[in-house]
């Protein structure tokens, strides 16, 4: 397999060469383990894992590896493994606020994704909200987001929805398929082109790993029924995986979340809410909290028909999150100061002792 075909391109290759280490070679990173990873290379698949100095010099989880991501490895042959130097800057990054070792950190679930498959089930799944929700974290990891609304055999009016679901997010693909009748699979082929990697999110259930079967055209990956009083599905993918299709494009597997804690950037909410910022343009008073002011744009067309009470309320708790993020995220960013700090002064009482050590002082 060569690295063209596991989505190396341009980019990367000026990054990596930047490196001027000759024993060093580009590997993709396939799966992640708790303290081991599996990577692609063009001579097949390996274990690998970080080097302490790595270990010793990320600042947090995000700068670890992450499934998608390009990394520099040098091998270790005699063992048949390899070790993690590098992680080549991301060209995106699909990511989630949670807590890590009692800290709200970034969680990279994928990295550098060219197109996110957004998978919610024409069930009980169905939630317009968590829709919007995976859309604005899309946007911000610079992917495409495409919509794919699975089990259309379960729904009456499969039109309907996708019109619904058209007009709240803007601008973005709506496919309705249904995995296990293979019914409508043709619509994702535009997106599998060679090289193009894919990332499948969306709540457990909802089908994630019977649509990757189809598009592999084998059962690789191991599916599970949902119960039938609520269509909630069990956690039958436990981690996330890359897996090349015969399209040539790559595929990420994700667990199923249930709800997404939002790390973002404003510029998703420009995407998915631009109608709502739109109109926050016409409101009176600059300052307009759009509950009680008079002559608020949004409560108007709020009661003349023209946008969603609920679209407007998810807006706001996003809104809502993305406050407290920023607060957090500044409180991450005085950490890594005073880790570099520290960092600092530490390499100059050691160049210090070097130099004590040879007389020169």
């Amino acid at each position: 397999m060569a690295l063209a075909d596991l989505g190396w391109d341009d980019y990367f290759a000026g990054h990596f060469e930047q490196l001027k280490d000759g024993d060093l070679i580009p590997a993709r990173v396939a799966e992640e383990h708790r303290n081991s990873y599996r990577v692609l290379t063009v001579n097949g698949l390996l274990s690998a894992r970080v080097s302490g100095r790595f270990r010793h010099e990320a600042c947090g989880y995000s700068e670890f590896p992450a499934v998608g991501d390009w990394v520099a490895i040098r091998l270790r042959p005699q063992e048949g493994k390899a070790t993690i130097h590098h992680v080549l800057p991301r060209k995106g990054k699909f990511s989630r606020a949670a807590v890590l070792a009692g800290k709200t950190e970034e969680q990279v679930l994928a990295a550098n994704v060219d197109t996110a498959f957004l998978v919610s089930g024409l069930d009980h799944d169905f939630n317009l909200r968590r829709i919007e929700r995976y859309v604005t974290i899309a946007w911000d990891s610079g992917a495409g987001p495409v919509v794919v609304l699975n089990k259309s055999d379960l729904c009456e009016d499969v039109d309907a929805i996708v019109e619904q679901v058209e007009t709240t997010v803007l601008g973005v693909s709506v496919c309705a398929i249904s995995a296990t009748e293979s019914e409508g699979i043709d619509r994702l082929t535009p997106f599998l082109t060679p090289g193009t990697t894919i990332a499948f999110l969306g709540s457990s259930g909802v089908g994630k790993s019977t649509i990757i079967n189809r598009l592999l055209g084998e059962e690789r990956l191991k599916t599970s029924a949902v119960r039938q009083s609520d269509s909630k599905g069990v956690h039958t993918t436990t981690r996330r995986e890359l897996l090349p299709l015969p399209t040539g494009a790559i595929v990420i597997d994700t667990p199923g979340m249930r709800e997404i804690q939002i790390w973002s950037e404003a510029s998703g909410m420009d995407r998915s809410f631009g109608d709502i910022d739109a109109l926050a343009l016409g409101c009176r008073f600059s300052d307009c909290s759009h509950l009680t002011e008079p002559g608020c744009a949004i409560q108007q067309a709020i009661a003349d028909g023209d946008l969603d009470a609920k679209r407007f309320q998810g807006y706001q708790k996003l809104q809502k999150e993305l406050h407290y993020l920023r607060i957090r995220q500044d409180q991450k960013a005085h950490r890594r100061e005073v880790k570099e700090w520290h960092k600092k002064i530490s390499r100059t009482l050691k160049e210090r002792e070097k130099m004590r050590d040879k007389g020169v002082y």
